[in-house]
């Protein structure tokens, strides 16, 4: 039986977050100077406050939590109430006119300003792990009964795009990044789509398959739409997917405010690796901040770890690396230099719409090293207790394992 509240949640979130194809070509305007890009505001002083820009989906849980239990403030810092925003479109204009200075972007968006854009960008550190998965409808079995088919993805330069692509190739499948009604066996014709209108599109049969963020899958398994075929955390184990992302200038003539920041997000981090069920609560619709419009049911099915579901799961082969321990979402803020790296090989084939020739000439290294600022980051998590508190090595280093 369907849950009629996250139906009807479903149709109130595709007023509340019009992401569209429109959106991604007003993005790319600002993005490749072909619209004036709006001015950013004059270095900030020491005590300029915290201003928040998110969209209400479980990636920007980190910088909700730091808000909710007032870890800002405890690092002495002046904060204003996080501006919810429709699209990614709106997040990053926002950013770039310097109406809030701290958000979460996909890592792929901040490759495309900082280098397709000349936009001084930095990423400071991770928001989270996995969080994402493919969602198809109940007759598709395999990644490979998606040839001639349709999947939506949330944007271009997204890690959703980027391993739905990699999983495609490796199923000997075709991306089709042009509308057509005329698919080859062999062909997926990927379009953007609003997160929020993925379910009833799925549900209507006009597309087989989407690729988002949470909670948007789990509130289509609730809702009885379709299942999930694979979470992007068991093809990429533990990437990242939404980073950190402060302007330059804040990271260069404000390092103690950027510090506290940082600091700010490392500690609910911390706590939200310890609060699952308590942060599914703060970020729902019915919490005292009314971060998101999604019920907390849906969102501990996402937080709160369930091995009954896990072992359901490998049982359908949605996770097929039951022994990598995977969390659903799972939070670590350091940003590994081999993640970017690798980061920028696959988007160098990834298929996007408009001009990304950029690309091309970008040195993987030294993308690691020219947009990451791991300095601060650094310092947060060894003052919470070094790697080990967030159950990893002592090293700052690792090996990226990419699998189909």
């Amino acid at each position: 039986m369907k849950d009629t509240t996250n139906s009807n949640l479903l149709d109130q979130l595709a007023e509340e977050l019009p992401l569209s194809r429109r959106d991604f070509l007003r993005l790319s305007a600002l993005l490749t100077g072909t619209v004036a890009l709006p001015q950013f505001a004059r270095a900030a002083g020491p005590d300029e406050p915290v201003r928040i820009g998110y969209l209400p989906i479980t990636d920007a849980s980190p910088l909700l939590i730091a808000h909710s239990k007032q870890l800002f403030e405890q690092q002495g810092l002046q904060v204003e109430a996080p501006r919810l925003f429709r699209s990614w479109a709106q997040i990053v204009e926002a950013f770039m006119a310097g109406q809030v200075n701290v958000v979460h972007l996909l890592s792929p968006m901040t490759v495309w300003a900082r280098y397709g854009s000349k936009f001084p960008a930095k990423v400071v550190a991770w928001n989270h792990m996995a969080g994402s998965a493919l969602t198809v409808a109940p007759n598709i079995k395999e990644v490979k009964d998606l040839g001639g088919k349709k999947v939506a993805v949330p944007f271009w330069y997204s890690i959703h795009n980027v391993v739905l692509q990699h999983l495609l190739r490796e199923n000997g499948l075709a991306v089709v990044t042009k509308p057509t009604d005329n698919l080859k066996p062999n062909e997926v014709a990927l379009s953007i789509m609003a997160p929020p209108d993925m379910g009833p599109a799925l549900a209507n049969g006009a597309i087989a398959g989407f690729i988002v963020a949470e909670p948007f899958n789990a509130s289509a398994e609730t809702n009885g739409i379709g299942r999930v075929l694979r979470f992007t955390g068991d093809v990429w184990r533990d990437h990242a997917c939404c980073v950190v992302t402060l302007h330059e200038r804040d990271v260069n003539e404000r390092p103690e405010w950027s510090q506290k920041v940082v600091n700010g997000i490392v500690n609910a981090q911390l706590w939200l690796r310890e609060n699952r069920k308590e942060g599914a609560q703060l970020l729902s619709k019915d919490g005292a901040g009314k971060y998101t419009p999604f019920p907390a049911p849906v969102l501990e099915r996402v937080l709160v770890p369930s091995q009954e579901r896990d072992q359901q799961y490998a049982k359908e082969g949605a996770i097929r690396h039951a022994e990598w321990k995977e969390a659903r979402i799972d939070y670590q803020p350091y940003p590994f230099p081999s993640y970017t790296e690798q980061l920028i090989k696959l988007l160098k084939d990834t298929q996007v719409e408009g001009d990304n020739r950029f690309l091309a000439s970008l040195d993987p290294a030294f993308v690691a090293r020219d947009l990451v600022d791991d300095r601060f980051v650094k310092k947060s998590i060894a003052a919470v207790g070094g790697l080990k508190a967030f159950g990893l090595p002592e090293k700052f280093t690792r090996s990226e394992t990419i699998v189909a």
